[in-house]
């Protein structure tokens, strides 16, 4: 997802004040919660398109672009239109939408896209009008991608006019969950908040081989969360931990690599996991505490992972630790106000309360808790720019959602969702195995274009419905497709996290990406642990021992593919050996109990040199 637009000092007061306002509306709404998804979907998507079409209009010191500013009034217009629209009439439904109701739902469709394909990308807005295209003529295509076909009033008045397409769920989550969260993590930063997190990474993880490389995993744990989008955790984290990759020895595609993996696990960190935990809770109809619960081992595995994978690299470079360092109580004695503020928005969540009400909770702690310092504390024009940063950070989220609800919108009104599900079950022919590569597939090429959320929400209305039928629970299939929405962020050959480590660190893209998708092997082995293990308790179970002995197993397969790819642990690791940890990770991987112990065993072997190697 391209970084949102920031305008010039000079000519953002419009935008400031538009952002604000937007930020202290979405507060007042998550608190009182006064108005329905009827009037706050419409009023959300409005101020979201004029503000995106307002801050490209300001963005230039020099030159206002007028035709910007006339979007962003028709945005307003038609905005006002569609939220004035009797939804409780029958008239729309006996007769059809009248001229200017019509008229109102296409400009809004219009000017959505405009808007995506600025601040989303071109792929996103050619997605949404290739399905569009695919909902008018879709009796003219062949077997069975054929439906009968819509016109567009009939399209406008689903799309718009109901809570099923363009206002349907993902708008819903965007408006009332993510945009507070989103908010929460620009008040962090807006304090110092966001630095404190990044120089507690370092001072914990500094001392050890190729400490930078191992304190951005740590901070992109810890704020990748928080901030819902690879790509930012990696401009923002980056600008710190890639300079001092860089002049520890780690070359330019190595440091943006790490970062970039990294960054794209911050994803699927609870407690908030970006967009995605929201959500899953909407589509599984699961209590958000759940997700929390059943995401943390394999969030856990994946940053285990990758720390055994940058450790290896660290090794094999012959990368030592940070010559200086902070020092962790220093570091704590500067910043441990801050942990209150994460530990309110933690504690509220697993009680139970509502996530947007957590959300609101969470940005009056930061402010509170940064005013208990001198140095900490923001003055009204700060706080001021912090709301407007959080809205303005919110808008490309807001639009991708919205463009996904189209999405959806069309394969729910011509029911290629289920033609889609039987076709991949047909071409899995019945076996698991398959069934996840081609949903991995999928999302990968959904990936390459769309934000992860986007994305996600594709996948899991296309594929979900495969996974459950061949006997995966609802809520494993979910979590297993929304980690492999995750993929395109550091796989070839568009890798968008992956370049924009590459860009911060002045490396080349594509060696980046392959760097950074092996750092982040991960993506691809713990779905098959979810998939394949009791990684994941069953519904209404707390995790158990079952739970501890796959956790143990998937630390077992990680560590084995680290030492089979690097060829370095605490000493180098001969040929044979790698090749004996690379099947032993390979059987860890397999259902099957014996499989598994025999993949334990021959990790066993592999490592046992390397432990030698230590006690000497």
């Amino acid at each position: 997802m391209p970084l949102p637009e920031e305008p010039r000092p000079a000519l953002a007061l419009p935008v400031l004040l538009t952002g604000a306002a937007l930020s202290l509306f979405q507060l007042w709404q998550a608190v009182f919660g006064t108005l329905g998804a009827t009037w706050m979907r419409p009023i959300h998507l409005t101020w979201i398109l004029a503000l995106g079409f307002l801050a490209s209009a300001v963005a230039r010191p020099q030159r206002v672009r007028v035709a910007d500013l006339v979007l962003a009034a028709l945005s307003i217009a038609a905005g006002v239109m569609v939220i004035r629209f009797d939804r409780q009439g029958i008239d729309h439904i006996l007769y059809g939408l009248n001229a200017a109701d019509l008229a109102a739902g296409a400009a809004l469709i219009a000017l959505l896209l405009e808007a995506t394909r600025r601040r989303v990308g071109i792929v996103m807005t050619s997605v949404v009008v290739v399905f569009l295209a695919y909902n008018a003529f879709g009796a003219s295509l062949p077997g069975i991608l054929a439906h009968r076909g819509f016109e567009l009033e009939r399209i406008v008045r689903f799309e718009v006019f109901t809570g099923a397409g363009l206002f349907g769920l993902p708008i819903g989550v965007a408006s009332s969950t993510v945009f507070v969260f989103v908010l929460f993590g620009a008040l962090l930063e807006c304090t110092g908040g966001g630095r404190f997190f990044i120089n507690l990474a370092f001072a914990a993880a500094g001392r050890a081989r190729g400490g930078p490389a191992k304190a951005a995993v740590v901070a992109s744990a810890a704020l990748g969360s928080v901030s819902g989008s690879a790509i930012a955790n990696t401009v923002t984290t980056g600008a710190l931990t890639i300079p001092m990759m860089k002049r520890l020895g780690f070359s330019r595609e190595e440091a943006g690599g790490i970062e970039a993996a990294a960054s794209t696990g911050g994803q699927l960190m609870p407690p908030i996991m970006g967009a995605g935990a929201f959500l899953m809770a909407e589509l599984t109809n699961t209590p958000y505490p759940r997700i929390v619960l059943v995401s943390l081992l394999p969030a856990v595995l994946f940053f285990a992972g990758t720390l055994f994978f940058v450790h290896g690299l660290a090794v094999r470079r012959g990368i030592e630790a940070m010559p200086a360092r902070p020092r962790v109580l220093a570091t704590l004695a500067e910043g441990a106000h801050f942990l209150a503020a994460v530990a309110v928005v933690v504690a509220l969540l697993l009680m139970n309360y509502s996530p947007p009400l957590v959300g609101a909770a969470g940005c009056l702690a930061v402010v509170v808790t940064g005013a208990l310092r001198r140095r900490t504390r923001v003055g009204p024009r700060q706080l001021l720019e912090g709301l407007a940063q959080g809205a303005v950070t919110a808008v490309p989220v807001s639009l991708a959602c919205a463009a996904a609800g189209i999405v959806v919108g069309v394969i729910g009104q011509t029911g290629v969702g289920l033609q889609f599900a039987e076709l991949l079950l047909s071409a899995s022919q019945g076996a698991l195995l398959p069934a996840l590569g081609l949903s991995a597939l999928v999302a990968l090429v959904l990936g390459m274009g769309l934000p992860v959320t986007a994305a996600y929400i594709v996948v899991a209305v296309v594929a979900a419905p495969a996974l459950t039928g061949l006997g995966v629970p609802l809520l494993t299939a979910h979590l297993i497709l929304f980690w492999l929405s995750q993929t395109s962020n550091v796989t070839p050959p568009i890798a968008l996290a992956a370049f924009a480590g590459a860009g911060v660190a002045g490396g080349r893209p594509m060696p980046t990406a392959f760097q950074a998708v092996r750092l982040a092997a991960g993506l691809f082995m713990v779905p098959l642990l979810m998939a394949y293990t009791p990684l994941l308790p069953g519904a209404g179970e707390p995790l158990g021992f079952a739970q501890a002995l796959a956790f143990a197993g998937g630390l077992v397969a990680m560590a084995a593919v680290a030492l089979a790819l690097y060829g370095h642990g605490i000493h180098a690791v001969s040929w044979p050996v790698r090749m004996l940890l690379a099947a032993a990770a390979l059987l860890l991987l397999f259902p099957d109990p014996l499989l598994r112990l025999a993949g334990a065993g021959l990790a066993a072997v592999g490592f046992l040199p390397q432990l030698r190697g230590r006690r000497s």
